[in-house]
């Protein structure tokens, strides 16, 4: 077994290159739909290793069929670049790992909001700034280096790693289910998704849906007598809003969630609606985002939902007849926790002591990860630990550099206790 300093040690001697590599990471404009530039620089980086590389898209591989798809109706996945790199021990010394991060970011919003450009990174008393450095490039880039700090000193894993980045995380989670799918297991799966150097064990359910509505158009002077759709959509989510107050009044005996305050969520993500602005609008499409009650059946939800929405729209004189459309584009994905007391979360604990001298703490969030289809659907024990950073999906995201090499560290020396270790 190596010592920790020896790892400790060969992460600082390539420091200089992990920060060039992250930077370069950060530079691609990965949102949804643009990762394959992202993900083609990756497959050439990890042959640069001597990884085996498999690149496919979504378009390659059946998965609306298993557990945890989610559905989309506005997006190519033709374009959906995944990869998986193979670093297969000649003989199994210890146990197999997933080390899985996704590349896909969120929108900018408007550039100008930022104090640097989102995808031209830079570095400001200790941080790493740019969209997507925080959640979760910096992720990547530790599991990446980790293995290369044991290379670094003459060591390999000695069980089979899969180093896999994917996309749609931000959206569906497709990405991490096409992995499964293609039929890649193991005995654990870590996903360095940012926590602070916390276990995050569980995470709560989640929901994507659009909302349509109708309206009867008129022209404006005439405004008072015809529906206006847009208009029509604020009571609905008023209402919708109210039963997520009223859910999240249930959750109090929870033994996870109850340590959040009001854990499901919803959020108004987008609005379009109208043709022309001396018309009343015929159409409005709202874009939104719930959280899903633990132990919750996802088609019951779903059925709950849409009676809150029915009944909002029967008060409604146009909406009574016209009713409102619901459409399930997107995460549709259930809680999930990984039970305390398991060798992989022991083993990631006693990586992080060694290194940083602390316990870490653990935590629960009102939001999902990739976990959820390791652990729930495929019984890989999974879980993430990551960096610290702040501002995810806001205005000037930035990394702790800090914090991103101990990750490192920690992953190094996680990776070498739970695979054991093999002459390069």
């Amino acid at each position: 077994m190596l010592k920790t300093d020896d790892i400790r040690n060969a992460v600082a001697e390539n420091w200089s290159s992990q920060i060039a590599w992250l930077s370069e990471l950060v530079s691609f404009p990965s949102t949804r739909g643009e990762e394959a530039p992202c993900q083609d620089w990756l497959a050439r980086e990890f042959r640069s290793r001597g990884w085996a590389v498999d690149r496919y898209t979504l378009d390659d591989v059946a998965i609306a069929h298993l557990p945890g798809y989610s559905p989309v109706h506005d997006t190519d996945y033709a374009r959906a670049v995944q990869l998986v790199a193979a670093l297969r021990a000649p003989v199994q010394r210890g146990r197999s790992l997933i080390l899985q991060g996704h590349v896909d970011v969120v929108p900018t919003g408007p550039a100008e909001m930022w104090s640097s450009p989102p995808f031209r990174p830079v570095i400001r008393d200790g941080r790493l700034y740019g969209r997507g450095s925080y959640d979760m490039k910096s992720g990547v880039c530790a599991m990446v280096f980790a293995l290369d700090a044991l290379r670094r000193l003459g060591k390999a894993p000695g069980s089979d790693v899969y180093v896999q980045t994917v996309t749609e995380e931000e959206c569906t989670g497709n990405g991490a289910l096409s992995t499964l799918a293609r039929g890649y297991r193991a005995d654990a799966c870590l996903i360095p998704e940012p926590t602070g150097q916390n276990i995050l064990r569980g995470t709560i359910g989640v929901m994507w849906f659009r909302l349509v509505v109708r309206g009867n158009p008129v022209h404006v002077h005439s405004a008072g007598s015809g529906a206006n759709a847009i208009l029509s959509a604020y009571p609905i989510l008023s209402a919708i809003q109210q039963e997520v107050a009223r859910l999240n009044r249930t959750l109090g005996d929870d033994p996870w969630f109850s340590r959040i305050e009001n854990p499901i969520k919803f959020n108004v993500g987008r609005i379009r609606g109208g043709d022309w602005a001396s018309s009343v609008p015929a159409w409005c499409a709202v874009d939104c985002r719930i959280g899903v009650p633990p132990g919750r059946d996802l088609a019951v939800f779903r059925a709950d939902i849409a009676a809150v929405v029915e009944a909002a729209a029967r008060r409604d004189p146009f909406l009574r007849d016209n009713g409102p459309e619901i459409v399930w584009n997107g995460f549709q994905a259930e809680d999930y926790v990984l039970p305390p007391g398991s060798a992989f979360e022991d083993t990631v604990r006693a990586a992080h002591r060694d290194v940083t001298g602390t316990e870490a703490e653990e935590i629960v969030l009102p939001a999902v990860t990739d976990c959820r289809f390791y652990g729930r659907y495929f019984s890989i024990p999974s879980l993430s630990y990551g960096v610290s950073g702040a501002n995810a999906h806001g205005y000037d995201e930035y990394v702790d550099l800090d914090t991103l090499k101990s990750v490192t560290c920690t992953l190094s020396v996680f990776i070498s206790k739970w695979c054991g270790l093999e002459e390069i």
